[in-house]
This record gives structure tokens, C-alpha cells and sequence, in this order.
């Protein structure tokens, strides 16, 4: 397996926390990242029934058998377990004795806040970034591929079809872990859902227009998107607010954490699809910020992303806030570099640009485009960034130095 981005920030964790607790989809690579940091704990995984039942009958005796502390696989399972981690850490709070993991965002976080707050570090894996999918011996070689392959370890790791692994990825996720997060009774209309929303990928988050599209109630639409977010399928991107004088868009945009997942769901099953298909633009621009995003929380600093869009139609695919200042990205398929390129980010940086002179300073946002060309270059307009090395613009600093 190779080296994970995350390896280091985690390492970091364990020498502070007593309590280490990490967080991710299923299968993208918590167990394996987690046994290659801390090879000398012992560990187990919640997911054998017969530890499931051991931790669940006799919580006490469980952790018992741990004097020097231990991996726990999956401990959303038993959530009464961390009560008695609790106790057991009061009297030993030496650093990274504990390392907990789980796939259930939401059920694992509230076990953690109610029993370990203040004990535990939180941090989130994420399917794989570009970066880390190329230190694979066989990995994609175009735009195309990357997109349609997505960024979850085993693909690479065993050389298999993304359509078919993903697949049964998604059998078992709806059959198996939706059951397990929520109460949804039609599993079929459940994955209806998941379809439509990977069709509104990179889009405006309506949930009236979704929920009519499915059937279901605009209710039931929040609900089951929590549950994709729970399970680190989908997420939001809150809009940019601040005081520009402009009526700006406050609903949220719609992402997913993995391309290759959002190919699945469309019927997508070569990359040879993408260089004509409707959705192309999206499907991109849902790699660039996802890209983005998992670069963040690899070093443990997920905030600070937004998107930007007023009434007028200006808008800028992704805001990020940095002590230096605001940097606007935009997300292009174009492989041929172009002055059209700039247009959008260029309209919205001369919005923050007209605040700035009439508060008297303060220097207006820099502008990277992100396009499936190859070559970087510098331009009075902005930066032309590579898809290739979007990772540089993850944690930008003013002049792209």
C-alpha cells in the first residue's frame, strides 16, 4: 500500500490526544493507514461478530485485555464502549494509546462528543488524492481516466475495473450501511435518489426540485442527503456572505467525494464517455473541489471553503480564506488555454475589487483556473493551473509562490 497524505497529521494526533479518532467512507483506507502508523498496537475490528458481541455484553472485560491500548476498527457498533474508554483514559491519559475508527460519520461523532470530548483528535480519510493515486505502479494516465477511476484505494491497489468494483460498492452501501444509518424502508427509491443527485453534482442544492424529481417529500430529501453525508458519499459547500453590497446566492452547492462514484451512478462506464458527455463540466469541476477538499483534511484544516455566486449571474466555483487573503477558483474542462477562461473568476474578483477601494484598502482576491490542460502559466488575469497539480492551490499564498 502506498504512503497516505494523511500519515503524518495522524502521527502528529497521537502524540497529544490520548484519544486518536478517525473517520472516513467505508473501504478508503482507515484500517490499513491505522496498522501501517501504529504497527505495535494491538487490534481489532467491531466489524467480527464475535468482538461485536464481546464489546457490547462486557464492554469492561473488552478493553481489559488492552493494558498498552489498542486500534478499534469500526467502533461505531458499540458506542457504549467509549463510556468505559472514558474511565480507563481519566486514569491513564497517556497520548495515542487509543486509536478509534469508524465509516458513520454522524453516529461515531456523537458517541465521541458525549463520552471523550476533550479526550480525542478527529480527523477524516477521504477516497485518495490525485497525488496519492499516482504513487500506485498503475494509475491513469489522461483527465478522463482520473475522473472515471475516482480516488478509492483498493481500485489501484489490486488493478480492478472501477465500474465493477464500484458497483458492489454501491450494493453494499445502499443494502447494507443505509440500513444501518437510517430507518429507509425503500431501498430502491433510496437509490434513486443517490442517481439524481449525482445528476445534480456541481449544482445548486434545491431540495424542492429534488424531492419532486424522486417522489419523496422535501423532508425526506434533507434526510436521506444527511445520510450520504453521514456516510461521506456526498457533501455541501456552503455559499461566501459578506458585506459586498451584492444580493448574493445563499444556497448551497451539491459535491460528491468521488468521481469515480458519480460515473457509476450516471451509467458512465468508460472514460471515453466523458469527453462528450452533458455532465463533463461538473464531473470536473466535482474533482477539482473534492481534490481540494481532501488535500484540507489531509492536514487537518477542512474550513475555509465557499463558493461564490450573486443574483446577477456572477460567480466563482470555489472561495478560499487563507491569512493572506481570498483566493477564486475556477473549475474548467478546456484542455486549450484561453483568455475566456478568466471571464467569470475576473467579473467576481472585480466585485471584492470595488469593496476594497471603498473601504479605503485591503487588495483584492488572486484568480487560479484549474483546466485539463498541461501547461502552467502565469497571466495578468490570474494563474492557469493544471489539473494535474491542483494540489498546489489547496493552501494558496499570495503571488501562487
Amino acid at each position: 500500500m502506498i504512503p497516505r497524505d494523511l500519515a503524518p497529521e495522524l502521527a502528529r494526533a497521537a502524540t497529544q490526544a490520548p484519544v486518536v479518532t478517525l473517520t472516513g467512507p467505508r473501504q478508503s483506507g482507515k484500517t490499513t493507514l491505522c496498522r501501517a502508523v501504529f504497527p505495535d498496537h494491538s487490534y481489532r475490528t467491531l466489524e467480527a461478530l464475535d468482538e461485536r458481541a464481546f464489546a457490547l455484553d462486557d464492554p469492561l472485560r473488552f478493553l481489559a485485555r488492552f493494558p498498552e491500548g489498542a486500534v478499534i476498527d469500526e467502533v461505531q457498533h458499540a458506542p457504549g464502549l467509549l463510556s468505559y474508554l472514558q474511565g480507563i483514559i481519566d486514569e491513564d491519559p497517556t497520548p495515542g494509546r487509543w486509536i478509534l475508527t469508524g465509516s458513520q460519520n454522524l453516529a461515531l461523532l456523537e458517541s465521541v462528543s458525549q463520552s471523550l470530548a476533550g479526550r480525542t483528535e478527529v480527523l477524516h480519510l477521504l477516497p485518495l488524492t490525485w497525488d496519492e493515486v499516482t504513487r500506485f505502479d498503475h494509475h491513469p494516465m489522461c483527465m478522463e481516466e482520473a475522473m472515471f477511476s475516482g480516488g478509492y484505494p483498493r481500485i489501484f491497489d489490486r488493478h480492478l475495473a472501477p465500474s465493477r468494483w464500484l458497483r458492489s460498492y454501491i450494493a453494499t452501501y445502499i443494502e447494507r450501511d443505509v440500513r444501518a444509518i437510517s430507518n429507509i424502508g425503500d431501498l430502491a427509491m433510496f437509490q434513486r435518489f443517490v442517481q439524481l443527485c449525482a445528476g445534480r453534482t456541481g449544482q445548486l442544492l434545491n431540495y424542492s426540485s429534488l424531492a419532486g424529481d424522486c417522489g419523496i417529500s422535501q423532508p425526506t430529501a434533507k434526510a436521506w442527503l444527511s445520510v450520504l453525508e453521514t456516510s461521506f458519499i456526498a457533501f455541501r459547500l456552503l455559499a461566501f456572505h459578506a458585506n459586498l453590497r451584492k444580493r448574493l446566492v445563499k444556497m448551497p452547492k451539491l459535491y460528491f467525494h468521488d468521481t469515480g462514484l458519480v460515473c457509476w451512478l450516471l451509467g458512465i462506464r468508460e472514460p471515453g464517455q466523458l469527453r462528450s458527455h452533458p455532465l463533463r463540466g461538473p464531473i470536473f469541476e466535482t474533482w477539482v473541489i473534492s481534490e481540494i477538499v481532501k488535500h484540507r483534511m489531509n492536514r487537518g484544516e477542512p474550513g475555509g471553503l465557499s463558493f461564490y455566486r450573486d443574483r446577477n449571474g456572477a460567480e466563482a466555483d470555489l472561495v478560499i480564506e487563507s491569512p493572506d487573503g481570498l483566493t477564486l477558483v475556477e473549475a474548467k474542462a478546456a484542455a486549450t488555454p484561453g483568455p475566456s477562461l478568466f471571464r467569470g473568476a475576473a467579473r467576481v474578483r472585480g466585485h471584492f475589487a470595488d469593496v476594497a477601494r471603498a473601504r479605503g484598502g485591503g487588495s483584492a482576491p488572486e484568480v487560479a483556473v484549474v483546466y485539463g490542460g498541461s501547461e502552467l502559466q502565469e497571466r495578468t488575469a490570474g494563474r492557469l493551473v493544471p489539473w494535474r497539480q491542483v494540489s498546489e492551490l489547496a493552501f494558496p499564498r499570495r503571488g501562487g509562490r
